[in-house]
């Protein structure tokens, strides 16, 4: 099964508001063996919500539309899709009861204007939306369907789950689209391709993506349209053959968290971690803390984010610093020595870095992170240079970081 979805709201089209909703369908729907040909987005204009749910018809005869239907003059989404089916709006009874007892449930008188939300295209069938004030709308009519949901994201996600999916699954085929994603870091694209080969014809009809971020290059395999016992076999053996070729630099599939991959593995050592920042300014700590159950291994951190941070907490000597700079592996060393002295632990990570947009040199230009890393009796220390701005570069720190421990911890017996 094909359709389209259309999301409506000028606020997406000025990038105000990102655009959850399309993502949120596009996941939940492949999951049911939706394909989605085109996402669309248009402003709060009749005209423009009529022409592009029209020309969605056109094309896959079934079109979900998220947004527009709240119960001021900008919300037209309802009134353009009536008119493209040639349906009079009718006050629903039913529905105007439900929003005046949710409103005395809230204890607010209700506006005029959200009487406006019980009239529907006549021959519609409403979807109780017990979330919000508006409900959904699926109206069909001579094998087209348009279905209507609020542009809420809470709201449109339960009228998906408990509305919409189960409609749909009983027009299903029986088939699937499925997808998979191997997780990688510390290789670029390019080189990860190198490494993964042209594998393409090999797993048709299954296809391939590269999906780089500052945290890595994703492989995303899908299976398109195909049963699902067949999809899950194929995505098994895909994604086997995946993380063998992306090799130390597969950390995960799908949802994996390398902060939480590295607590793991220092939590089945029975080993606790602290950390020492500079130019990440406490993003790492964040990252690891994010972790539900961190406290159990993470014992915490020291943002030294000026010099004499770096002297007093972390005994970072004068003559270290000054020689060589803050940022250099002799610094970050000593940043990470420091940590683990002062936290009593067994692993630690430190950083030190320019993350712009001044203070880099010709030796040491923006971007030059100094990485460290400690478990047991073993240091690493790592250089880089990141690209992107001041938030990319200090996030890629982070990443980098982690997968710095994520390996000396792998290469060390248990």
């Amino acid at each position: 099964m094909k359709l389209e979805v259309v999301t409506i709201g000028t606020e997406l089209l000025l990038g105000l508001t990102p655009d959850t909703n399309a993502a949120e369908l596009g996941r939940a729907l492949a999951a049911a063996g939706i394909e989605v040909v085109r996402h669309s987005s248009v402003g709060d204009r009749p005209e423009a919500i009529r022409a592009a749910v029209a020309e969605a018809l056109d094309r896959t005869g079934f079109v979900i539309t998220t947004g527009g239907l709240g119960p001021t003059s900008d919300d037209m989404t309802k009134h353009a899709v009536a008119e493209l089916f040639g349906k009079p709006l009718q006050l629903n009874e039913d529905v105007l009861r439900s929003l005046e007892e949710r409103f005395r449930h809230l204890g607010r008188p209700m506006a005029a204007t959200n009487r406006t939300q019980a009239e529907v295209p006549e021959g519609a069938t409403v979807l109780p939306n017990p979330r919000g004030t508006a409900p959904g709308l699926w109206v069909e009519e001579r094998e087209r369907v348009v279905v209507m949901l609020p542009g809420v994201p809470s709201e449109m996600r339960g009228l998906l789950a408990e509305e919409v999916l189960p409609r749909l699954a009983a027009r299903a085929s029986g088939m699937v689209v499925r997808s998979r994603t191997v997780r990688t870091t510390g290789i670029a694209e390019s080189a990860l391709a190198e490494r993964v080969g042209a594998i393409e014809d090999d797993i048709a009809p299954l296809t391939l993506a590269y999906l780089p971020s500052v945290d890595g290059v994703d492989l995303r395999v899908t299976a398109w349209t195909i049963p699902e016992a067949e999809a899950e076999r194929r995505l098994a053996a895909t994604v086997a053959m995946l993380r063998e070729r992306a090799a130390e630099h597969c950390y995960g599939e799908d949802g994996t968290d390398l902060a939480g991959v590295v607590l793991q593995q220092l939590s089945s050592r029975k080993t606790r971690l602290a950390v020492a920042e500079s130019c990440t300014g406490g993003l790492l700590g964040g990252r690891i803390t994010a972790i539900p159950g961190s406290s159990e291994v993470f014992a915490g951190g020291i943002v030294a984010y000026d010099d004499a941070v770096k002297r007093g907490m972390l005994d970072v000597s004068a003559a270290l610093l000054k020689p060589h700079g803050a940022v250099s592996e002799e610094v970050v060393r000593a940043m990470v020595a420091g940590a683990l002295r002062r936290f009593g632990v067994g692993a630690g990570l430190a950083v030190t870095g320019i993350a712009g947009p001044s203070g880099g040199t010709p030796e040491k230009p923006v971007g030059t992170v100094w990485l460290a890393a400690a478990f047991g009796q073993e240091t690493s220390a790592l250089k880089r240079i990141f690209p992107g701005d001041r938030a990319e570069i200090r996030a890629r720190a982070a990443q980098a970081a982690l997968d710095l421990l994520r390996r000396l911890i792998g290469e060390t017996n248990p």
